[in-house]
């Protein structure tokens, strides 16, 4: 939630903070997994034969790039270079303490504390769905992150707060529009259920995240903005059920279940998957563009 009007900085000026912030963030990021895992190392998780690992830390990064931008983009101001690095400094720490925890809680939701076992015998669904959950974190950490002063730290933890609940909320409602559990799939190496989840955690999360665009025009205007525009992510149930499902699979279209539950969650249809995320994605982007 941005606080205050734009400032028009010299090209120069953004990209060198742009650099500094993301690569400074991806020291951090890689200290962080340091202290959580030890043993694991870019090369081992990267150049090693367990690819779920490998997709895991695509997404951490991928999420740490979207977030230091954000930063950039929202704490630079030209106020001087000490104040903006301050403020860089500041939310770009904040941004990364809020990505790891959150990101590690929504997992630990998705695969009840069965990820970390899924990851470690290479289990690639798990890596795909823990990948696809950091970048919809990153995606909604970046939006929230905002700011220059303290008060723009307190509208940046209300509103990434709220974000994180209502995009948990709205993806556990689309949960039970399928008859397979995601968690038993994505666990028993389904790549089609890890593909389907990727696909509606990052659309949902695009739509929450445009919510929280936008000048901060007092508490009562600002919820009402959000409730209102998050609203829309319920139009991806139609798009699940008539659009993929009726409208070009030319299945029987079903308020619950169908084809499209039976092609991913016992058939594994990796294309069928891949067709849902994108058509769930296209709605998303659409959204985020015309709102």
């Amino acid at each position: 939630m941005e606080t205050g009007a734009e400032v028009e900085l010299s090209t120069g000026y953004v990209t060198a903070f742009g650099v500094g912030t993301i690569l400074g963030m991806l020291v951090l990021h890689r200290l962080v997994r340091r202290v959580i895992a030890p043993k694991a190392t870019p090369r081992s998780e990267l150049l090693g034969d367990n690819r779920a690992l490998a997709l895991r830390e695509t997404g951490d990064v991928l999420a740490v790039f979207l977030v230091g931008a954000a930063v950039v983009k929202n704490c630079v101001h030209d106020k001087g270079i000490g104040v903006d690095a301050m403020w860089c400094a500041i939310f770009a720490v904040l941004g990364l303490v809020l990505l790891e925890v959150t990101g590690h809680l929504g997992l630990a939701l998705l695969m009840h504390r069965r990820l970390g076992p899924a990851l470690e015998r290479g289990n690639v669904a798990a890596g795909f769905a823990a990948a696809s959950h950091y970048v919809a974190t990153g995606l909604l950490t970046s939006k929230a992150v905002a700011g220059s002063d303290l008060r723009g730290i307190g509208l940046s933890l209300t509103f990434f707060a709220l974000a994180q609940v209502v995009h948990q909320l709205l993806i556990a409602a689309f949960r039970l529009v399928t008859t397979y559990d995601d968690s038993e799939q994505i666990e028993g190496e389904n790549l089609a259920a890890a593909i389907s989840y990727g696909g509606i955690s990052l659309a949902v999360a695009t739509i929450v995240g445009r919510a929280l665009d936008g000048d901060f025009p007092g508490w009562a205007k600002a919820i009402a903005g959000f409730g209102m525009l998050c609203a829309t992510a319920l139009a991806l149930y139609p798009v699940r059920q008539l659009v993929v499902q009726f409208l070009i699979l030319g299945a029987k279209p079903t308020v619950r279940g169908g084809e499209l539950d039976e092609a991913i969650g016992r058939d594994r249809n990796v294309g069928v998957a891949a067709l849902e995320a994108a058509s769930y994605l296209g709605a998303a982007l659409a959204v985020a563009m015309l709102a």
